[in-house]
């Protein structure tokens, strides 16, 4: 699993098209294992990442959750706090 694709799924506010584009972007990089394609690839590997993409809007659009809405300020305070911990930082 790639460190930089974050979860997505029940936050307040709701996850935007940028983020589920980045994190498409970033899952694409890692399987093709290019972090910028070639020209002759450049279509397919965009193309990709707008299926991915596509297909991660319409999973978060039909997921239900009893839990609450996580709170996007807390969790970057516990991600960050947790590698201040790991890293030492």
């Amino acid at each position: 699993m790639c460190r930089n694709i974050k979860t997505l799924f029940n936050f307040d506010p709701p996850v935007t098209d940028d983020e589920v584009r980045a994190a498409a972007l970033q899952f694409v990089r890692k399987i093709s294992g290019f972090n910028k394609p070639s020209k002759a690839n450049e279509a397919v590997f965009q193309a990709a990442v707008d299926e991915v993409a596509a297909c991660s809007k319409r999973l978060l659009l039909s997921l239900d959750t009893n839990a609450p809405s996580k709170n996007r300020e807390e969790e970057a305070a516990k991600a960050k706090a947790r590698a201040a911990a790991r890293f030492g930082t």
